[in-house]
């Protein structure tokens, strides 16, 4: 058996005298997080535009979107696992390799299936993020770890917003949807260059074995779950259908926890999602990603939205998308360096909890004040502020309790967690948008947006009172 098979831990230190080069390190993973955050958003300005091509309804296109966040549900804690066992570079390498091989797949699509089936291969790239945390600890020095992990982390919602740049850009030269993924499949393999030449192969390696049938189980409850919330107002909230879809997801979620609890070596440790100092910042994490990616989703059809028409919007075009967000790329990288010093003084609960304070006040702005290009500038500033404090300081909450060997799998399943909370937004504002309709013209109207505004203000509130009572409970 390989030494990468092996069941004892073993440390892979670097060679005597050889320079960490931590600057490099954090910019070469930083680089790859950004590529992979940028596939999450890039097809969201998409969404209107990919109905017409593929003569569909918003429901079914939504799935577009939502197939990443649920392929990267499930891949996240299965990859994250295997970066424990097996060594953090390999899978980080094999993350950024599967968005190569979505991106091309999606390039070449011409179906509303195969372009789906192209965005869940992208999606699995998301453990990219966890397994970057990871490597972040195992590779740093204690006290540049915080900064470095906010800084990752930014990419998140920094690559976000310049994926509907990308977008914007080339939708007004073209109306295909295809350049956008070979621009993907480009940066993706530039950033798997960067992480092969400067990422290092350090940290410990539990061995073991996958856990293949957690992970199935898992698939099954999640594609039951959003399905049901769906199509809920397509098929009706009482129907044999939607309660079908409801009862599976609870039998699957059963067994799963049967399964986790009975395996050698679970694909997640349920100590670590629901111990004592882990269920909190998970909970925290579910209610983030659902405000986060409820963001993407519900800001690109309201900027989009015809004013004239609908009597509300901004009228914008799909660059204008992007451009709306650059405020909060600029506050989210500057809060995510600060967000060190923040933890440091007060405690990374705390700044948590601050953060999504500040995610709370910008839907709050936009629930009540909606009909001007400032509000949308404001509310981008305001929830980049919140999201680089709130994400800097969850990366350090989720992985500082466990044991080095598994901060893998701990900062996997916080972003698992993480992601199935965007994959219910999606899903949820969708069915709410398409339950509250303009009878002329099929639009959503103004009330549903401003429902899913006060809805997705209320998760981050939520947030905000589970990381305070987390940091009231463990000074």
């Amino acid at each position: 058996m390989s030494g990468a098979l092996t069941t004892a831990p073993v440390r892979l230190a670097r060679r005597p005298g050889e320079p960490p080069h931590t600057t490099l390190v954090l910019a070469a993973l930083a680089t790859a997080g950004m590529v992979v955050s940028v596939q999450q958003s890039l097809v969201i300005p998409l969404l209107p535009r990919l109905m017409e091509l593929f003569h569909t309804s918003v429901t079914a296109v939504t799935w577009v979107f939502t197939a990443s966040l649920l392929a990267g549900a499930v891949g996240t804690p299965l990859l994250s696992r295997f970066g424990d066992m097996y060594g953090k570079k390999k899978m980080i390498l094999l993350a950024i390799g599967m968005l190569v091989a979505g991106s091309v797949v999606c390039a070449l699509s011409s179906s509303l299936s195969v372009l789906v089936a192209g965005r869940a291969m992208q999606g699995v790239s998301v453990a990219l993020i966890p397994l970057a945390i990871g490597t972040i600890r195992d590779a740093f020095p204690a006290e540049r770890v915080t900064t470095a992990i906010g800084i990752v982390s930014a990419t998140m919602g920094v690559g976000g917003a310049a994926g509907m740049i990308v977008t914007g850009v080339i939708a007004g030269h073209t109306t295909s949807h295809r350049p956008v993924f070979w621009i993907t499949a480009a940066l993706a393999a530039l950033g798997m260059v960067f992480i092969a030449v400067f990422a290092p192969d350090v940290g410990r390696r539990a061995g073991g074995r996958p856990d293949i049938p957690g992970a199935l189980v898992l698939a099954g409850f999640l594609v039951c779950l959003l399905l049901a919330i769906s199509q809920g107002n397509r098929w009706g909230w009482t129907s044999a259908g939607v309660l079908g879809l409801f009862g599976a997801a609870a039998a699957l979620c059963a067994i799963w926890v049967l399964v986790e609890l009975r395996v050698r070596e679970p694909l997640v440790r349920l100590g670590l999602l629901v111990g004592s100092r882990s269920l909190s910042a998970n909970l925290a994490s579910m209610l983030l990603g659902f405000s986060m990616f409820a963001a993407f989703t519900l800001i690109a059809g309201f900027v989009q939205a015809p004013r004239e028409r609908l009597g509300y919007g901004l009228s914008g075009s799909v660059l204008d998308v992007g451009l709306y967000t650059l405020p909060s790329t600029v506050t989210m990288l500057a809060c995510s360096v600060l967000a060190g010093r923040m933890a440091a003084r007060i405690g990374p609960a705390f700044t948590l909890a601050a953060g999504s304070a500040f995610v709370t006040l910008s839907y709050v702005w936009l629930a009540l004040s909606n009909s001007r290009v400032f509000d949308m500038l404001a509310f981008n500033a305001i929830q980049g502020v919140g999201f680089g404090i709130a994400y800097a300081a969850l990366g350090t909450l989720a992985v500082q309790h466990v044991p080095m060997d598994q901060s893998g799998i701990a900062s996997g399943i916080n972003s698992l967690v993480r992601t199935t909370g965007g994959s219910i937004a999606g899903a949820a504002t969708a069915a709410v948008l398409a339950g509250h309709t303009l009878t002329a013209t099929g639009a959503p109207t103004l009330g549903a947006y401003v429902s899913c505004f006060w809805i997705v203000a209320g998760g981050a509130a939520l947030a905000t009172a589970v990381a305070a009572a987390h940091g009231l409970r463990h000074r």
